[in-house]
């Protein structure tokens, strides 16, 4: 939408708040995408109900609890994602219901229209956000089941040659995962494409994906380091700086092992002098040879301190903080170049290197390889105690492999602005081939998405959601009393939630009463209540469920998809339980049924012959009414308690502490409560 409307990404969404108009942001175009598709889930899930066959009272409920949702109109008001990810996992169900109700004249141009169409939905929901794959599982649970009774030999319709069952398989394959992943592909090659410029994202990137981005600050300022250079090096992820100052470790730390007692080696926030390393050569080189030799990947080097005059060094001493670790210390020439030699070398293994690479400040990312230990110089965000000024511990971490090793070389103090290497000459934007980015970039996103376990003030668990018992503050205003808050409409919620236990409890004693022999249900109603409104609740359990295996902050808003397979449920339970009389009708039930029974005698059943009815007569015009009733009642709590939060979705007007006060119901953090 950005490129649509030729928004060039100089406003960054730094701070709530910020004037959208004074920044010459095109937040109309922005908040018209999300408010459109918002607008076309509520038809689409009307569609859902009238497609699987329910009636209007029940289509028009499950509709209705998305469309005076306030959670749902909250999220499409906004420049957020949550209302594409709806849309796309509403338009999945609907064409996969399409697609099954054309089960009986397979391999036809509607067939593979449905089925297509799904697999394209189901990109899009995955596209959006990874929780798509949740979408994935509901539509492939219910293809596996569907091809599991295609491949019975006593299926109703007859039994399929293997041949045809592998076609059947083949077609699910393309419709379903072939077609899909392309899909997938050509929305990430749509996004290199638009794209293609500098952003604050950079650092999430390596250089090499970096160097095909125009206006990229890294490229343009690295420089070859070369032996005997100043540096100060820098910690990809926590930003620190490696330090050193006079200090010493403590003798004994406060689980009581020991220390060497050799000069602290931390990590700083701040630019220092004690951030200064010259890098050395492990060998020396000839007195007559010394300038001009370019530090390379794979190079044996050693780091001096300039500031103490001292060598960097780890050796097999517990860290303070991690047993397991190395310590890192320094220690004097003198026993640099004696006995401790050996610890004071490490290798310099720049990333994706090949061969003998030229290492670079700012674009050379690199690991630093303790050579006799093999251990990795690591540190990480917990701050060590007083004695070390609450600065960050360095130490030798035994997984190499590990992301979090990454450092980078972020000046080079010693080297003259009048030097050679400090003059800039125009860059060629490099080329990387698409499957290369496309998988660096899915790594990227999948590691910084799980490494998203901070706090947040308005953090939930997933079994607040369902009961809507917290949400979130979006947005305030003191002078007015305005503010957003993130609420689904809690009567909603509640109904929802609660039908999906009824339908729980259904499922417990249909199987418990089959058990002892009691047939409370027909073979129609109980097919259409397992295979339509379990579809249902699988959705719901689909999009709500792994998110209590999830480590990463959560919030309200990931139920929204789950919500709305919750009122598909509803909607379908409502019908479920208005339905009053059985499909399968005796000839002697009802004598206003009596003709047609004749006439079904005739075409060669009997006495007793069952038989499957119309909706209309299934119901008949008492459960019409009654059903029309109940959803009068629902809807009309519903829509009360969306009016009644409407100040809080909106932001306006602002309310007074009495009536804020009124709307805590569950002791929600409101502002302005006093």
């Amino acid at each position: 939408m950005g490129w649509f409307v030729g928004y060039d990404g100089h406003f960054h969404f730094d701070n709530i708040g910020d004037s959208y108009i004074k920044n010459n942001v095109p937040y109309v175009a922005f908040r018209a995408l999300p408010a459109l598709l918002g607008a076309l889930t509520v038809p689409t899930v009307f569609l859902i109900m009238w497609e699987s066959g329910y009636t209007l009272p029940a289509a028009i409920v499950a509709s209705g609890l998305v469309l005076f949702d306030n959670a749902h109109i909250g999220q499409t008001r906004l420049i957020l994602l949550d209302a594409t990810l709806v849309f796309a996992m509403s338009i999945s169900v609907l064409s996969y219901v399409r697609f099954y109700k054309m089960r009986h004249d397979p391999f036809g141009r509607k067939w593979w229209k449905w089925l297509l169409l799904t697999g394209v939905a189901l990109s899009c929901v995955i596209s959006t956000k990874y929780v798509g794959v949740f979408t994935f599982f509901t539509i492939g649970s219910a293809v596996a089941l569907d091809l599991w009774g295609l491949l019975d030999i006593n299926r109703k319709g007859g039994a399929l040659s293997l041949p045809l069952f592998g076609k059947h398989f083949a077609a699910r394959v393309i419709g379903l995962i072939l077609v899909p992943f392309m899909f997938y592909l050509f929305w990430f090659q749509v996004h290199f494409a638009v794209l293609n410029r500098s952003g604050p994202g950079n650092d999430f990137m390596s250089p090499e994906f970096q160097e095909t981005l125009s206006d990229n600050i890294m490229t343009a300022n690295s420089v070859g380091i070369d032996y005997f250079d100043s540096i100060t090096l820098r910690h990809k992820e926590t930003k620190t700086y490696l330090h050193s100052h006079p200090d010493k470790y403590p003798l004994r730390y406060e689980d009581g092992r020991v220390s060497s007692q050799g000069q602290q080696v931390t990590g700083y926030p701040f630019n220092d002098t004690n951030n200064h390393w010259q890098v050395l050569p492990a060998k020396p080189f000839p007195e007559d040879q010394i300038s001009g030799h370019r530090v390379k990947s794979g190079d044996l080097i050693k780091l001096r301190h300039l500031v103490t005059d001292t060598y960097l060094l780890s050796h097999d001493v517990a860290s303070p903080y991690y047993p397991t670790n190395q310590e890192f210390t320094t220690v004097s020439l003198e026993h640099a170049d004696g006995d401790r030699y050996n610890d004071t070398v490490f290798e310099l293994r720049i990333e994706g290197a090949k061969g003998k690479s030229e290492f670079k400040s700012l674009s050379s990312h690199f690991k630093l390889i303790h050579n006799p230990t093999k251990v990795a110089m690591w540190t990480h965000t917990k701050p060590l105690p007083e004695w070390a000024y609450k600065q960050a511990e360095i130490n030798g971490n035994k997984n190499v492999q590990q992301t979090s090793n990454i450092w980078y070389v972020d000046e080079i103090p010693s080297l003259s602005p009048d030097s050679e290497r400090s003059k800039k000459e125009p860059r060629k934007i490099k080329q990387m081939p698409f499957l290369k980015k496309y998988f660096e970039l899915q790594r990227a996103i999948f590691y910084h998405n799980n490494a998203l376990t901070s706090s947040h003030p308005y953090s939930s668990q997933p079994i607040q959601w369902p009961f809507v018992l917290r949400g979130i503050s979006f947005w305030t205003q003191n002078e007015t009393r305005q503010q957003i808050y993130f609420l689904g409409n809690p009567v909603g919620w509640w109904i929802a939630s609660s039908v999906l236990a009824v339908f729980a409890g259904i499922v417990g004693a249909d199987q418990l009463s089959q058990r002892r022999g009691v047939d409370s249900l027909d073979e129609r109603t109980r097919s259409r209540f397992y295979n339509s409104t379990g579809f249902f609740f699988l959705a719901w359990a689909a999009h709500y469920l792994p998110f209590y295996l999830m480590g990463r902050q959560l919030f309200l808003h990931h139920y929204l998809p789950a919500h709305l397979a919750s009122a598909l449920v509803t909607g379908a339970l409502l019908e479920f339980i208005f339905n009053l009389d059985p499909v399968a009708l005796e000839e002697n039930v009802d004598a206003k049924l009596a003709g047609k029974v004749a006439n079904s005698s005739k075409k060669g059943g009997g006495p007793g012959t069952k038989r499957v009815v119309p909706a209309k007569e299934r119901i008949g015009a008492n459960g019409m009414l009654a059903l029309w009733g109940a959803a009068g009642v629902v809807m009309t709590l519903v829509i009360g308690g969306w009016y009644f939060f409407l100040p809080l979705t909106y932001g306006k007007p602002g309310l007074s502490a009495e009536e804020v006060l009124r709307r805590k119901w569950l002791g929600y953090d409101l502002h302005f409560a006093k």
